[in-house]
């Protein structure tokens, strides 16, 4: 099959050029982060590449992550992984009507919230510290500025 039949066979799936268009991203961002293993696109028979809406939504995460957030590619690996597991989890949650199945399920969902803050509150830290550097700066450029205004 090749990739303009596996397009037209599953309409909503789209190819490497047209979601890094759509996102503002380069084909060799995309395939870095398949490489990471922060995404995993399916492939045609002639192994290209072809992403569904999931893998865009997915991608504007990353994207958000990286650029809003300045979360590391690693620790977008560890939020997205969580991520994954979390789906399953609600799946087996749902699919159980075991107490103590049910019970492992959501300390480890427990355990993955307390790793998400701790990810998150060494972030704030490091902004905290950031932002008393930046004014402490602004301080002394400001007292420079009056010094000069009295010369």
């Amino acid at each position: 099959m090749t990739i303009h039949a596996a397009v037209q066979a599953e309409p909503g799936l789209r190819r490497i050029h047209e979601v890094a268009a759509e996102l503002g991203l380069t084909p060799r961002a995309i395939r870095y982060y398949e490489q990471f293993g922060l995404l995993s696109p399916v492939r045609s028979d002639g192994s290209y590449r072809l992403y569904d809406a999931a893998d865009v939504e997915r991608l504007r995460a990353i994207v958000a992550l990286r650029d809003d957030a300045g979360f590391s590619l690693a620790d977008i690996r560890e939020l997205l992984s969580d991520e994954d597991a979390a789906s399953q989890d609600r799946a087996a949650f749902l699919a159980t009507a075991d107490v103590d199945a049910r019970r492992r399920l959501v300390r480890d969902a427990i355990g993955r919230e307390e790793r998400h803050l701790v990810l998150l509150r060494g972030k704030v830290e490091r902004l905290a510290v950031m932002i008393e550097a930046a004014e402490q700066r602004r301080a002394r450029l400001g007292a420079k500025l009056a010094e000069l205004a009295d010369r």
